[in-house]
C-alpha cells in the first residue's frame, strides 16, 4: 500500500467520526533532508498521526503546529532549519541533517470536494499516467488573486483541475512550467516576482504504483509478491498451471491468472515489469518471445546466464533482432548481488534491482557514491526560510 493510499484510508475513517484534520505537507527543501517535497502526515485535533514528513524527528512539532492550524483554521508555513549542526543541537530539533524543510500546515475542509487529499484522491483512483501537481505555500508582499494551500493538477492527458484561480496571468505561468515538469518528470520549486513580492509554488510529480507481472506461481513468487504489494506495487501473477495459479496462494497480487503455454501470444501488449519466475523453459521462451515488441521497460529472468544465452539462441532462429531488442531491458541473472539464498533474500534483491531501473540509479553502496543521496531540487531561486520555528520532538 502506498503512503497515498495510507492516507486516503485514514482520512475516510476520520471524516466518517468526525475528527477534525489537518495535513502536513513538505514543499521545499535545501541541503540534506530526510523526506523529499510531497512527503505528507495527517494530523487529526487529538493528535493521531498518519505518514510522515522526516525520519520521525519532526513530527511530534508539526503535530502540536497542526492541531493549532485546525483550530485558527488557516493554512500555515513553518520552516525547520538545520544547517547550523552545533546550534541545530543545542536548541533546535537535532536533526543532524544539515538542511532546511519547509512544511505546509493545512485544515481539511471535509465539505470541500478540492481539498488536497480529495484532488489527489481523483488522480489516484485508476492512475495509469504521471501528473503533477502545483502548490502555491508561500505569498510574501504581493496582492496575487492566489491564496496559501490553492492548488493545480495537470493530467498526462493535459486534463486541468483544482482551485488555483485560472484567469491570471500566474495561473498560465504555472501550467507552463507545470507542463514543462511533467513532460521532464522533474519535480521543482519555482520562484515567481508579483508586483513587489513573491509568489512561492512546488511543483511534485505524482508517479503511478508500479505494474508488474510475474510470470511464475512457485512458492518462491509469494514473498516477492508480498514484498511488491507492501511497496505499493500492482502485481499480477501468470502461470500455465491451474494448481499454482490460485488466489489465495497470493493474496496481496491484484490479479492472479491461469494462463497456458499456448495462448501466451495472445496476450496484449501492455507497459508492466515482467519478471520470468516459471522455472519451465518452453515458457520463459513463450513469454520472452512475447516481450520481444512490447513497450516492457523491464524483464527480468530468473536462472543462470546459461540459461538466458540458450534461449537466445532460440529466439534469434525466428527473430534476429532478438539480441538488439533485449539488451536495455533484460537482466539476467536478476537481482542486486547481495548473496541472497533463500527465496526471501531473492525477493529482496530481485525487488531492490527494480527500484534501481526506477530511480535510474546504479545501485552500490551509498557510501562509496561521491553524489549525494537525493538529487537537488530544481529551483529557480534559493529557498528563503520564512516561520523559522526551533522544533521540540514532542513524541
Amino acid at each position: 500500500m502506498t503512503e497515498l493510499q495510507r492516507l486516503l484510508i485514514a482520512y475516510d475513517e476520520h471524516r466518517t467520526a468526525g475528527r477534525a484534520c489537518a495535513l502536513a505537507s513538505v514543499v521545499d527543501v535545501a541541503g540534506s533532508a530526510y523526506r523529499r517535497p510531497g512527503a505528507r502526515m495527517l494530523v487529526t485535533e487529538d493528535g493521531q498521526l498518519t505518514g510522515a514528513i522526516s525520519g520521525g524527528c519532526l513530527e511530534g512539532d508539526a503535530r502540536q503546529r497542526a492541531r493549532r492550524t485546525i483550530r485558527q483554521g488557516r493554512p500555515t508555513v513553518v520552516t525547520y532549519d538545520s544547517t547550523d549542526p552545533d546550534d541545530d543541537l543545542q536548541f533546535g530539533a537535532a536533526l543532524g541533517c544539515q538542511g532546511i524543510v519547509q512544511i505546509l500546515l493545512e485544515p481539511l475542509d471535509f465539505n470541500n470536494p478540492d481539498n488536497p487529499l480529495e484532488l489527489l484522491r481523483r488522480w489516484a483512483e485508476g492512475v495509469e499516467a504521471p501528473a503533477v501537481v502545483a502548490t502555491v505555500f508561500s505569498l510574501a508582499g504581493t496582492d496575487v488573486a492566489a491564496q496559501v494551500g490553492e492548488r493545480l493538477l495537470l493530467l498526462s492527458d493535459g486534463t486541468v483541475q483544482g482551485t488555483l484561480p485560472t484567469a491570471s496571468e500566474l495561473y498560465d505561468t504555472i501550467l507552463a512550467d507545470a507542463r514543462a515538469a511533467l513532460q521532464a518528470a522533474q519535480p521543482a520549486t519555482r520562484h515567481y516576482p508579483v508586483g513587489a513580492g513573491t509568489v512561492r509554488v512546488s511543483l511534485e510529480i505524482l508517479r503511478p504504483p508500479v505494474r508488474l507481472t510475474v510470470y511464475g506461481a512457485g512458492n518462491d513468487v509469494q514473498p516477492l509478491v508480498r514484498l511488491a504489494a507492501g511497496l505499493g506495487w500492482r502485481v499480477q501473477v501468470v502461470d500455465g498451471r491451474p494448481a499454482q495459479a490460485q488466489p489465495q496462494r497470493f493474496p496481496e497480487a491484484e490479479q492472479v491468472r491461469v494462463l497456458p503455454l499456448a495462448e501466451v501470444q495472445n496476450e496484449p501488449h501492455d507497459a508492466r515489469f515482467a519478471l520470468l519466475m516459471t522455472h519451465n523453459y518452453y515458457y520463459d521462451l513463450a513469454v520472452l518471445r512475447h516481450l520481444l515488441h512490447a513497450p516492457t521497460r523491464y524483464i527480468g529472468l530468473l536462472g543462470p546466464r546459461k540459461k538466458y544465452e540458450r534461449l537466445l539462441t532460440d529466439l534469434h532462429k525466428q527473430e534476429p533482432a532478438a539480441a538488439e531488442l533485449l539488451a536495455a531491458r533484460l537482466h539476467s541473472p536478476i537481482g542486486l548481488n547481495i548473496g541472497a539464498e533463500t527465496p526471501e533474500e531473492i525477493a529482496l534483491s530481485v525487488v531492490a534491482e527494480i527500484q534501481a531501473v526506477l530511480a535510474g540509479r546504479p545501485a552500490g553502496f551509498l557510501r562509496d557514491s561521491p553524489h549525494p543521496i537525493h538529487p537537488s531540487l530544481h529551483s529557480n531561486a534559493a529557498l528563503v526560510p520564512e516561520g523559522r520555528v526551533d522544533a521540540v520532538c514532542g513524541l
